[in-house]
């Protein structure tokens, strides 16, 4: 068995328990054991880097010190605000050696930050892609939009992600899946981040801009790997519906709840009844529909 060192982070332990489950669900499946970095903490996401820089290192730090002490050379971090915490405090440390030995002094844990962050997009695709095809029992016969959000594929240096404006690995893994990936142009967008509590308006016009190119071209669901993304799209759906002047019901579905149904795991192990928007199976009974490029626009710009 496999066994790969897991920051679940806050997000996966509150707000979006359906990813830290599906998560684990499918690495099961596949013979990968998860194992969660013992004490670890937040990483300081999404203000720490806005008021101490010192500060913004030394709490994801903690997490990559923690993770080499137990004798790990990487670790998965499947939210994307987290992933984008750590992997900056990975490259300052690596590359700042005053700064490195400033923040060990800080946490008082002798460490060589040579520990790295990889998503869960890269977790699938090293470990479970290759033999994902022979494991599907159930195809999925939906039209997929896959959704990247900001900080999986932001900033392209850094992430090393060389398509950062138009990426297509969570294409590639639901067509494994039997899916229909959707071509679109607003994957990478803004849906908001943060200001999902402080400014819920601007959330529903930024999400019903996504929702709206989607939708007009065909899709019926959509693919995240950010939990952050997922409750914009998902719990502030009624805010972007204001904006769209209708109902849109297509659900927001982790890429790993996805990968959870096409194996046959249950609903209720991949979490799916903690959504917002509905989800139904039913919903893969249904024709793929055609794209219907050429609808008009019902958004204002922002």
């Amino acid at each position: 068995m496999i066994k790969i060192a897991y920051f679940p982070g806050c997000s996966l332990e509150g707000s979006s328990k359906e990813y830290n489950e599906s998560l684990l669900a499918v690495s099961k499946e596949f013979e990968i054991q998860l194992e969660e970095v013992h004490d670890w903490n937040c990483c300081g996401a999404t203000a720490a880097h806005n008021l101490n820089k010192v500060l913004s290192i030394s709490l994801p730090a903690r997490t990559l010190a923690l993770a080499e002490k137990q004798g790990f050379s990487e670790i998965l971090v499947p939210c994307a605000a987290c992933y984008s915490r750590l992997l900056t405090a990975y490259n300052e440390l690596n590359k700042d050696a005053a700064l490195l030995e400033k923040v060990k002094e800080i946490l008082e844990i002798d460490f060589s930050a040579k520990v790295k962050p990889f998503t869960v997009i890269d977790f699938i695709q090293k470990h479970i892609q290759p033999k994902l095809k022979e494991k599907v029992k159930k195809p999925l016969n939906a039209k997929i939009a896959c959704y990247y959000g900001c900080l999986l594929v932001r900033p392209p240096k850094l992430v090393e992600v060389e398509r950062y404006e138009d990426p297509l690995m969570m294409e590639s893994i639901v067509k494994e899946l039997g899916a229909t990936p959707l071509d679109w142009a607003f994957k990478t967008e803004c849906c908001g981040a943060g200001l999902s509590v402080s400014r819920t308006s601007t959330v529903g016009k930024l999400c019903s801009k996504i929702l709206d190119d989607a939708l007009s071209r065909g899709a019926t669901m959509f693919a995240v790997a950010c939990p952050m993304c997922q409750s914009n799209l998902d719990m502030r759906r009624r805010n972007a519906n204001v904006f769209l002047n209708e109902k849109a019901d297509a659900p927001v579905l982790f890429i790993t709840q996805l990968i959870g149904l096409a194996l046959g795991l249950d609903k209720k192990e991949l979490g799916l009844q903690r959504h917002f928007v509905p989800f139904n199976l039913e919903i893969f009974d249904k024709p793929i529909p055609k794209e219907t490029l050429g609808k008009s626009k019902k958004v204002e710009e922002v």
